[in-house]
């Protein structure tokens, strides 16, 4: 009997729904991501080697790579069938490596999981292709050493455990710049006048005044607003024009990468790290009763708004079925890529376009923001093949020779794709509704004038959706990293979220300052979005990975010495007068960052190692829990790892506790609660309050809420590189997408 052939993927959720296109002459293995990178503890990269990268075996995947082995051992054929982009090619490279297999090894690659993508592709196979590779090492090798480098200077200037990145630290520095004009920003006062309108018996309409004297309006001071409203009120208007044009409003075309996280972060207020996770969800396969596993969407990391012909025309097929031949196109519309396109995939959209896999007609399938979001891919992509919606416009002149009022109005005369998918703009101001029997030429009532006073405003902060548009604009980093930089730069700290803006923290302005300070030729657009185009070219064959590294690391190391010399400086003068004495020494105190922010010191320090909150100590919360060694409350504090519960008649009574969960332990007979306990090393874990006598320990965070389908008391939350944070009950393990 013949061996079978092995195809090996990235990740589990994939190699099951692949399986069932390629019946019982394969099997499907997954690699559950990357196997080897770069080691953790040392940079890993031979400077004297052609900046080679020393690769190791990543902790934890020594028993995927035997399983591999074993299985290309003794099949015939192996096709890696890895991402179809430059990350997946180089898993495909690595995984090839290890295989111990110079013959019949092949790379095969399809942007969508669907039965026809998987075998045609499988009829295609090539080898690795190595620029790609060389190109996702060149990019690997350049974010190591701008991280591996620079962070340790900012653990020397400030604290240990911050990290400088290639490309997120460019992320910081446009949200700070933002930050800075905001504080710089000096408003403008101006006052506009508006007024309600009728015409004989005509409803009422509002217009705004728009020219004094021919001229546009400058009006800055409340007497001079409080002048021409009087002068408003004793005016004899008439509506001098009424013009009326109609308007076409196109479609824009299916999702990219970049473009999927800007509108479903604005629309479905998920955040970039989110949106991926699910997308990544679709596209690998969800369980479809009586189809198996399918994968919903096409690959979700591209930026290119190519669209195959055959889903073009499934997509022509789907309108004239569901909205009629009046509402299809006569021939595919078809939306340039921009320049900087690879092209290598289409656009993001729905793999199966049929009725019965609409969103509506699969929902129950589907997670809550599974839904949402392929709801939002499936309209995005069918609306991009319907007609043009088309608007009537009417603009409104109403004058009395000096003073001009106008407005403008939009009437609905065919809907066009906005039958299916509509965007709206909360920030555009909505045109108003206009009467229909007005008269041009005739008088025109100007009636309730009033003016308010406003002032100019600063751009605003950026959302995590403006962020991903302004660095798709300059070209920084690529699409499938962003929601890793904003992920990451909230995660340090440096930035944080205040209603779904993204605000700079005094840590992340300070960071900021460093690096432009001392490295600007590294930490600046022009240069970071040069780098993306070189490591562009070598995936290109235009250049190579050695003269791009060689280029970068010269003056890189050149700059990183003469920080090296004056970082003592630069640590000092971030040391801050406190204008207090230290109680031990007498010693002044200063303020230094630390781990938790800023705190005060004694200058004397080592001889003298005083330490106090910069703010005074916080007030402890009160409880209703009683202390059970002195029937004192209990009161909530902070400490090192977080918050407990400790006596509120210390010194006098130490008793201290962990806080409840609110959640009983799941064990049998235990009336205990679930608490939060930490490891020897800080690691937080979940245990019963009834320990030693009960033993339930759990690593998984728990929620207080109810599994719906089988009725347990709580769930946990869980994370996985595939999947990112979700939610699982431990019981039936019924997963729940955050």
């Amino acid at each position: 009997m013949a061996n079978k052939s092995l195809v090996i993927v990235e990740s589990p959720a994939k190699a099951k729904t692949i399986n069932k296109y390629l019946g019982k002459n394969f099997t499907v293995s997954a690699s559950v991501g990357h196997i080897i990178d770069l080691p953790q503890k040392k940079i890993g990269i031979n400077f004297e080697d052609n900046f080679k990268p020393e690769y190791v075996t990543i902790p934890g995947k020594e028993k995927v790579i035997k399983e591999l082995r074993a299985k290309a051992k003794t099949a015939d054929s192996i096709y890696i069938a890895t991402d179809p982009d430059r990350e997946g090619e180089a898993i495909a490279y690595h995984i090839a490596s290890i295989l111990n297999r110079p013959d019949n090894v092949f790379r095969v690659e399809f942007n969508e999981i669907t039965k026809n993508a998987v075998e045609k592709a499988m009829k295609s196979p090539r080898s690795v292709d190595m620029s790609r590779v060389n190109s996702q090492q060149a990019r690997r090798v350049l974010d190591r050493i701008v991280g591996y480098k620079i962070s340790p200077l900012l653990w020397k200037m400030i604290y240990k455990g911050l990290s400088a990145g290639r490309v997120q630290s460019i992320a910081l520095r446009l949200i700070c710049e933002r930050e800075e004009e905001i504080r710089d920003f000096k408003p403008q006062e101006f006052w506009t006048i508006q007024s309600d309108a009728q015409q004989n018996a005509s409803e009422k309409f509002l217009v705004k005044l728009a020219k004094i004297n021919n001229k546009k309006i400058i009006i800055d001071n409340k007497q001079e607003a409080e002048e021409h409203t009087q002068a408003i009120k004793k005016g004899h208007f008439i509506l001098s024009s009424i013009e009326k044009k109609e308007l076409k409003r196109s479609p824009g075309p299916s999702f990219i990468t970049s473009t999927l996280q800007q509108t479903a972060s604005r629309m479905l207020r998920m955040s970039t790290k989110r949106i991926m996770s699910i997308a990544q969800g679709l596209y690998e396969g969800i369980e479809i009763p009586g189809h198996g596993s399918v994968g919903l969407i096409t690959y979700m990391r591209t930026d290119s708004t190519r669209i195959s012909p055959e889903a073009l025309n499934a997509a022509h097929n789907y309108i004239i079925e569901q909205y009629g031949p009046e509402n299809s196109l006569n021939k595919p519309r078809v939306f340039r890529s921009k320049k900087s396109a690879q092209d290598a995939h289409e656009a993001i959209r729905p793999t199966y376009v049929e009725k019965e896999f609409s969103p509506d007609a699969i929902k129950e399938h589907l997670s809550a923001q599974q839904y949402k979001l392929y709801n939002l891919i499936w309209k995005r992509f069918i609306a991009s093949q319907m007609p043009a919606a088309i608007f009537e416009k009417t603009t409104i002149k109403i004058s009395d020779g000096k003073y001009e009022f106008n407005t403008e109005g939009e009437i609905l005369k065919y809907a066009g794709f906005t039958m299916v998918y509509n965007e709206v703009d909360e920030d555009k101001e909505r045109p108003e509704s206009i009467p229909a029997n007005l008269v041009e030429k005739e008088s025109c009532k100007i009636l309730n004038v009033n003016s308010e006073q406003n002032f100019t405003k600063p751009k605003p902060r950026f959302s995590e959706s403006t962020l991903v548009k302004e660095l798709d604009n300059l070209g920084i980093g690529r699409p499938s990293t962003y929601a890793q930089i904003i992920s990451t730069i909230l995660q340090r700290q440096y930035v944080e979220l205040q209603e779904r803006k993204l605000h700079a923290t005094e840590l992340g302005e300070t960071v900021n300052t460093i690096l432009i300070t001392n490295f600007p030729e590294i930490f600046n657009v022009s240069f970071t979005a040069t780098m993306e185009k070189e490591l562009d070219e070598i995936a290109a064959s235009k250049l190579t990975y050695e003269k791009v590294l060689s280029e970068f690391y010269t003056p890189f190391e050149r700059a990183m010495k003469e920080v090296d010399l004056k970082k003592d400086k630069i640590k000092s003068d971030l040391v801050e007068d406190s204008g207090e004495v230290c109680e031990k020494c007498g010693s002044p105190m200063v303020i230094r960052w630390g781990r938790n922010g800023k705190f005060m010191a004694c200058s004397g320090f080592p001889k003298c190692k005083n330490t106090k909150p910069l703010n005074g100590p916080a007030e402890p919360e009160m409880t209703d829990e009683k202390c059970e060694k002195c029937n004192s409350p209990m009161v909530i504090k902070t400490g090192r790892f977080g918050k407990f519960l400790a006596c509120s008649n210390y010194p006098t009574c130490k008793n201290t506790k962990p806080i409840s969960t609110g959640i009983k332990c799941p064990k049998d007979g235990c009336d205990g609660d679930i608490i939060e306990r930490r490891s020897k090393r800080g690691k937080a874990f979940y245990g019963c309050s009834n320990y030693p006598k009960c033993d339930f320990v759990s690593w998984d965070k728990p929620i207080n809420q109810l599994c719906l389908d089988c009725g347990n008391n709580y769930i946990v939350e869980k994370y996985t590189k595939a999947k990112g944070n979700f939610l699982r009950c431990p019981v039936c393990k019924n997963e729940i997408a955050i």
